[in-house]
């Protein structure tokens, strides 16, 4: 394994080499370390005794032992990254360490006692002794080495179970916490607008209310064990130009803030993180990073959010460097500062000797700087990190002593997996009962990786160093079914590669499948950064075709003639040749963690009913993005274009091995006012002969608004689980308040009239409907404003599971 945190270790002196600064740090009697006054209070007196460069030091972070050689895990890494000389810098304190575990593979136990090292380090050199504030990635699993590494964030989208959300959430801070870090780089609440994004399997799915409450549930998670959660990308960044990785962004106002801003809203009202990420982008023409309207009018004088804004990597520098809006790193760093950005991520930059000298010319109000460093060491205060002893005991355990990836861990990694696969096509042949004879080909059939995300610690940094080990247990496909199915013979061919153009390999497989009694045919994606995958961060597509050859595999395969079942481990939405009208089933698997192909295995055996619904809409043909289920009439299929961009599979379309009757709508209450409420209910049974949940989607369809409206709109949803026979009578309370939009002065409003709501299995089949009606004048409504509907249950008949 490579040696951990190399750069920590060589520079680490103890105790008795401190500096004169250090030696005549104020007692312990000082005010800052009082814990009977308040944080604000502590800080102040701080800031109070604080030289300028020592404020300074406390807003920005350094990233020692990244790498500066081309293999990038941020944008412009490479142009970005130099040498850390902690001598010079630690004497004036240091605000944040970026990533000790997330840079280079470290044994747990050894990085937390270097760790910790370090941090005594840190506060012996300054004259406070102030710790750093530690953060890592934490998008798919802390992305630590050994760490479970769990489905990304558009897999738990797919499982519509925020309470499942919530407990991995938790296990990972837990986990983070247990070798001292302290903050979270996530979640992400961009929805997606362009599926050719490369990004799009770090984000939850293509509709706000899904977004945002998945994502209040993880962040609720993380921040109960003591984590800060950071919101990203604050915001637009999925709505880029093209799909684009770090493209402009031109929508209007309206989708901003009816679609691209709620799950932001949300969150910060109902899970209360700590901080916030900028996004990399301009929103028609100003950078998020220099927008004080975003960042301090709306996140902070509106929404009254109180914690930090860290800048998302180098973007301050952006600021002069891709945007030109700032002639220096000076000037980029004061327009960040009053925009309302607290600390500059992930090493020491534009807020390092640009900032000191921006201040001495007059550029920069040290005030502004005062303004960031409130905010900062309030949260440490917060965190303990102003207490008396300041920094953590150093680490005690032995090497290989701190599991990461213990027992608890796999079975809930596991547990969301098989909550998040979608079954999007059967024709009666799942499940399979122990075929004879089963050939497995695709190139994602024997390949560990192709279960994990971009920003998960294997394919994120891992590949850089092969020499350490994928450090968890990652069963391919392959050797998923061949446990699952030990009575099978089972033969394998990859086909192809994941995104080459090489047929040569089709021949064989062909005649492997023909050969076969069932055929797995597995395709997908490989995760990478910036090109060196098909998804992930920069690895946006041109169209959504399936990558390289792949296209021509499934064909081939579908012309064998057996029953093929097409398994697509993806991190996005591919158009699927005739493999929906052709193929036996098709199972697709958002990059489901280091037990997904254990999860796949097991729907493909019956002996885990598949419950999990579409966060993004399927395409039917390659080219009709950017597109989403939420549009108006004139963006869906009409006589005035020749495209027709109808999904294939809509938003929440999901199939199961029971089924499901939905009967007995009752409007109890179908006229309000509009700032009263609606009320129904409806009856769901579970009319098979197995245990099985189901997905209770309710839609709002406005007919006749001020302005253009989506069709439908996804404003609630219950996850119903039952057993063989059983039902139960759901009841929802709606408020007026879920229909409001923004109208044409910009400000948000609930309107008078009909509106349709239905109850859906998917945004395209609407089991029930009832039209209801809302009476009064026009109501204006704020960020205070009712977010869900208010569901309750009452078994009857048989009990559930």
């Amino acid at each position: 394994m490579t040696e951990p945190m190399t750069s920590i270790q060589s520079t680490t002196t103890d105790a008795a080499s401190t500096t004169d600064a250090a030696r005549d740090r104020v007692t312990t009697d000082a005010p800052w370390r009082d814990r009977s006054l308040t944080p604000t209070v502590r800080a102040s007196a701080l800031i109070a005794e604080l030289t300028l460069e020592e404020k300074i030091a406390q807003l920005y972070g350094i990233w020692m032992g990244a790498s500066a050689d081309g293999a990038d895990v941020a944008p412009h890494q490479h142009e970005m990254t130099g040498d850390v000389d902690l001598d010079t810098l630690l004497p004036k304190g240091l605000g944040q360490v970026t990533r000790a575990f997330g840079t280079a593979p470290v044994d747990a136990a050894v990085g937390a006692q270097s760790l910790a090292r370090l941090q005594e380090r840190i506060v012996a050199s300054s004259r406070f002794g102030i710790p750093a504030l530690v953060h890592e990635e934490c998008l798919a699993g802390f992305a630590a080495h050994g760490a479970t590494a769990y489905p990304v964030p558009l897999s738990w989208g797919a499982t519509f179970d925020p309470g499942l959300v919530e407990q991995m959430a938790r296990r990972i801070g837990a986990d983070m916490r247990s070798v001292g870090v302290h903050q979270g780089l996530a979640p992400v609440l961009d929805v997606v607008r362009d599926a050719r994004w490369g990004r799009v399997e770090e984000t939850m799915g293509e509709d706000p209310y899904l977004v945002g409450t998945v994502g209040t549930a993880y962040v609720r998670g993380l921040e109960a064990s003591g984590i800060v959660a950071t919101l990203k990308h604050f915001v637009g960044y999925s709505a880029s130009r093209a799909g684009r990785n770090l493209a402009p962004v031109s929508v209007g106002a309206r989708e901003l803030a009816d679609v691209l801003l709620p799950p932001f809203e949300m969150v910060v009202r109902e899970a209360k993180p700590r901080s916030v990420m900028n996004a990399y982008t301009d929103l028609d023409g100003v950078p998020t990073a220099a927008d004080r309207d975003l960042l301090t009018g709306l996140l902070r004088e509106t929404w009254g959010f109180d914690g930090t804004v860290v800048a998302d990597y180098f973007s301050v520098a952006f600021l002069q460097t891709l945007h030109g809006t700032a002639g220096d790193l000076g000037e980029a760093a004061a327009a960040a500062l009053e925009a309302g950005i607290d600390v500059e991520l992930p090493t020491v930059h534009a807020f390092g000797e640009p900032l000191v000298r921006a201040v001495a010319d007059g550029r920069v109000d040290e005030a502004v700087i005062d303004r960031a460093l409130l905010r900062v060491l309030v949260q440490k205060v917060e965190l303990g990190l102003l207490d008396d002893p300041a920094a953590p005991p150093a680490a005690s355990a032995a090497k290989g002593t701190i599991d990461l990836d213990p027992a608890e861990n796999r079975a809930l990694a596991r547990r969301i997996a098989e909550q998040a696969i979608v079954l999007l096509h059967n024709d009666g042949t799942l499940p399979v009962v122990a075929p004879a004879r089963i050939a497995v080909i695709g190139p994602t059939a024997d390949d560990p990786l192709a279960v994990l995300g971009c920003y998960a610690f294997p394919t994120h940094v891992g590949v850089h160093h092969p020499e350490s080990g994928l450090g968890i247990e990652l069963p391919t496909l392959v050797e998923a079914l061949r446990a699952e199915f030990p009575d099978s013979e089972i033969t394998l061919a990859p086909g192809t590669s994941i995104d080459g153009a090489e047929i040569d390999g089709i021949p064989p497989a062909v005649e492997l499948a023909a050969s076969a009694d069932l055929v797995v045919l597995a395709l997908g994606d490989r995760a990478g950064l910036f090109g060196r995958g098909t998804s992930g961060e920069g690895c946006d597509a041109e169209s959504l075709d399936l990558p390289g050859a792949q296209g021509a595999l499934l064909e081939a395969v579908l012309d064998a003639g057996t029953p093929t079942v097409l398994t697509l481990l993806a991190g996005r939405p591919y158009v699927l040749g005739t493999a929906p009208e052709r193929a036996a089933g098709i199972v697709q698997a958002f990059f489901p963690g280091e037990e997904g192909t254990r999860a796949v295995a097991a729907i493909l055996s019956g002996r885990v009913n598949p419950s999990g619904r579409l966060p993004v809409s399927v395409p039917a043909t390659p080219g009709a993005q950017p597109s989403t289920y939420l549009a108006s009439t004139l963006a869906r299929s009409n006589g005035v274009s020749n495209i027709d961009p109808t999904a294939r599979y809509p938003f929440g379309h999901g199939l199961g091995y029971t089924t499901f009757a939905w009967r007995d709508l009752e409007v109890t209450a179908g006229e309000a006012s509009t700032d009263g409420a609606l009320r129904l209910s409806l009856t769901v049974e579970n009319t098979g002969d197995r245990a099985g949940a189901e997905i209770v989607q309710l839609y709002l369809h406005d007919p006749v608004a001020s302005v253009v409206r989506p069709v439908q709109r996804l404003i609630g949803f219950e996850r119903v689980e039952l057993g063989p026979g059983a039902s139960v009578r759901l009841d929802v309370e709606v408020p007026a308040e879920l229909a409001s939009f923004t109208g044409r002065d910009g400000r948000r409003i609930v309107e008078p009239g009909s509106l349709v709501l239905g109850f859906g299995r998917s945004s395209s089949d609407l089991a029930l409907q009832a039209t209801v009606e809302l009476v009064g004048p026009v109501r204006v409504v704020d960020h205070t404003r009712a977010l869900h509907p208010v569901w309750s249950a009452q078994p009857i008949g048989a009990e559930s599971p």
